[in-house]
């Protein structure tokens, strides 16, 4: 019989429910050198036991978060990988909002893809919103550095974002009703490989469909920055319900859960429409979690009041002050769903969204250990990346 090569510590966390398979249920999970692996086959094929064991208080053990929309990356990277763990946010996609050419040639030469560690998140590639979108729904974007014109194909993109644009960026939002957006649309998702989203747009129905035919797969911030819901014509929206995409596409869309940017009943609208289409997003930026003031960030100057961030002198709001913890309970709270949808959300659908749930967003065998211990009410109080704990809840009775 041929002898197993035993290496690395395995960890058992046991007296908890794991998220798995669309369920919750009582289950162990068995880690590795940062990944999760099989128990039966570690202790029947290489007759071992669990070096460590975790009892977990029965509590929830759920992937981890993964936010495709985060802004503004013209802050240091590192500050925002390791704030992020607090909040159960194990990799995201940085997002950079519409920019000048040369900010763009600045910051994606600074952001790679990496891992998470103890430092901090992994990142997963860029999230460029902009500047290829409408005017007229520029929303907080700087209407000066808006670009509406793509007739020039993937030589104005090129133009825009600097070469380092290609192998650094997962998402790029373009509002699909704008001159040679389609034929840009069907290159970056076709040719490169990104994920093309459509947003801050105009855009009828009908400019929609077209774009996901061309190979778009995601919808920015649903209900915000777009044309609102008509009986005769539902814009962007109406994708959730479309007949006329091809029978095998998928038409994924964030949700802005902040108890701000979308009103519970139209939350309950979309996920009762498409509720394996929802991402959780925060689409929070620099001033989450500061006080009540005026802070200069980037191209913007924001004023932060009543939970709110508007850009200063207006009442556009600003992006979001939440984080994606936040907006899970919101999420979970203010639609009545199960558990497993609101964790899904922030956990499985964006894996699927960017093509990663072979390593991120389950518990399933041979993925990656970012997870997180969550009680009852879905606060997090412990995070995981690659196995190791990166935060702790100062107020949980758990000792792991």
């Amino acid at each position: 019989m041929t002898q197993v090569e035993v290496t690395g510590t395995i960890t058992k966390f046991h007296n908890c429910r794991l998220l798995k398979n669309h369920s919750i249920y009582w289950e162990d999970i068995w880690v590795r050198d940062g990944i999760i692996i099989d128990p039966q086959k570690c202790f029947y094929g290489e007759r071992r036991d669990p070096d460590i064991k975790v009892n977990c208080g029965g509590n929830i053990i759920a992937p981890g978060y993964i936010e495709t929309q985060i802004n503004d990356m013209q802050v240091e990277i590192k500050k925002v990988a390791e704030g992020l763990m607090a909040h159960g946010v194990t990799s995201f996609c940085p997002t950079v909002i519409t920019s000048p050419s040369d900010v763009y040639r600045k910051i994606l030469p600074t952001i790679s893809r990496c891992n998470g560690s103890r430092e901090g998140a992994g990142v997963l590639g860029l999230h460029l919103e902009g500047p290829f979108i409408s005017k007229a729904k520029k929303g907080a974007h700087p209407e000066e550095c808006i670009a509406s014109d793509l007739t020039g194909g993937l030589t104005t993109v090129d133009e825009m974002y600097g070469s380092h644009m290609i192998d650094r960026t997962s998402i790029v939002t373009i509002a699909p009703e704008l001159p040679g957006a389609l034929e840009v649309i069907s290159a970056l998702s076709k040719d490169r490989g990104i994920r093309v989203s459509i947003g801050h747009s105009e855009g009828t129905i009908k400019d929609g469909e077209r774009a996901v035919r061309a190979g778009a797969t995601f919808i920015t911030h649903l209900f915000n920055a777009m044309l609102p819901f008509h009986h005769r014509d539902p814009g962007l929206v109406g994708l959730l319900t479309s007949w006329k995409l091809p029978k095998d596409s998928m038409v994924y869309y964030g949700i802005i859960a902040d108890g701000i940017h979308t009103h519970p009943a139209t939350m309950r609208i979309a996920h009762r429409t498409h509720p394996n289409g929802i991402v959780l997003v925060s689409d929070s930026m620099c001033a989450a979690g500061l006080s009540p003031g005026t802070y200069h960030f980037g191209q913007q100057t924001i004023d932060v009041k009543e939970k709110k961030a508007y850009v200063a002198g207006t009442e556009t709001l600003a992006g979001s002050i939440a984080f994606l913890d936040e907006c899970v309970q919101t999420f979970y709270n203010g639609t009545e769903c199960s558990k497993v949808e609101a964790l899904e959300a922030a956990t499985l659908h964006p894996a699927l969204l960017l093509g990663i749930e072979d390593r991120k967003g389950t518990l399933e065998y041979g993925t990656d250990a970012d997870f997180l211990i969550l009680d009852d009410d879905l606060q997090v109080t412990h995070t995981y990346i690659g196995g190791q704990c990166v935060y702790k809840l100062p107020t949980s009775l758990i000792q792991l």
